[in-house]
């Protein structure tokens, strides 16, 4: 558990109060390109990164080697995007995230490289027989899953032991992997409540989250999908956001404990 809470101040979207996200899978298009983005907490978040990438590597990241070419994808159109970003400058092999810490570029290691770079978590989901299937990943701040016990699998077998994700959903999930366009991604939003403001938290399949008693924290994570045009993969990126109960009215926070 991390010394001090890593917080937002507050949440850009409140999910579970608009009837278009607050029933599953709750998704919309994205239209702002905000597949990445940067908060108030990208300092702290970005430390706690750094402290699981560097120090447990084996347990935030996983590539399969057909996924390499995907990975390089991803690796290539991120950079691109942020060397348009006046917050990072780059010279020599080198990154300067906004915090000032440099990250070495290294493209024989897309992935990790990207996990120091952003707040986003980034999973390569590719279409196989089985459907879309996780290939690759860079998953520091997972919220009730394990990175080592999922990549490989596909979409359905992801989420078997999730109980609203049936055989409906599931099939209704992968058309919409299937249809999405590289032009055009979509989002969602969930939520949850959490006593433990730790942001890395694995956990296997069968080994349920603590049920909160004082709800002292509230967690969101905004997922994205977007399509690669080269490898046609889909990229699923989570941005995670923790925020204290004060930072909503009490409108707001009593929905939030309906909702979950």
């Amino acid at each position: 558990m991390t010394a001090e809470p890593i917080l937002q101040s507050r949440l850009p979207f409140l999910p579970w109060m608009d009837p278009r996200t607050a029933r599953l899978p709750g998704i919309l298009p994205l239209t702002d390109g905000s597949w990445l983005c940067r908060d108030d907490a990208f300092a702290g978040q970005m430390a706690r990164r750094d402290a699981l990438i560097l120090g447990a590597q084996d347990r935030v990241h996983a590539l399969l080697p057909e996924a390499h070419a995907t990975a390089a994808e991803l690796y290539g159109m991120v950079l691109e995007r942020l060397a348009q970003d006046p917050g990072y400058r780059f010279a020599d092999g080198t990154a300067i995230r906004p915090d000032g810490v440099a990250v070495p570029l290294d493209p024989a290691r897309p992935l990790i490289t990207l996990g120091r770079l952003v707040q986003e978590d980034l999973c390569l989901l590719e279409p196989s027989d089985q459907g879309h299937r996780l290939t690759g990943a860079i998953l520091c701040f997972p919220a009730s899953w394990t990175l080592s016990q999922k990549i490989g699998r596909s979409l359905l077998a992801i989420h078997e032991p999730v109980p609203p994700y049936d055989d409906r959903l599931a099939r209704g999930v992968q058309r919409l992997f299937d249809a999405i366009r590289p032009e055009q991604p979509l989002w969602r939003m969930n939520w949850l409540t959490y006593d433990d403001p730790e942001l890395h938290q694995p956990r296997l399949e069968g080994e349920h989250r603590p049920r909160p008693e004082a709800h002292c924290f509230v967690r969101c994570e905004k997922q994205s999908l977007l399509r690669l045009p080269i490898s046609r993969a889909v990229v699923f990126s989570i941005h995670t956001w923790l925020v204290q109960p004060d930072s909503l009215s009490d409108e707001e926070y009593a929905a939030l404990r309906a909702a979950v």
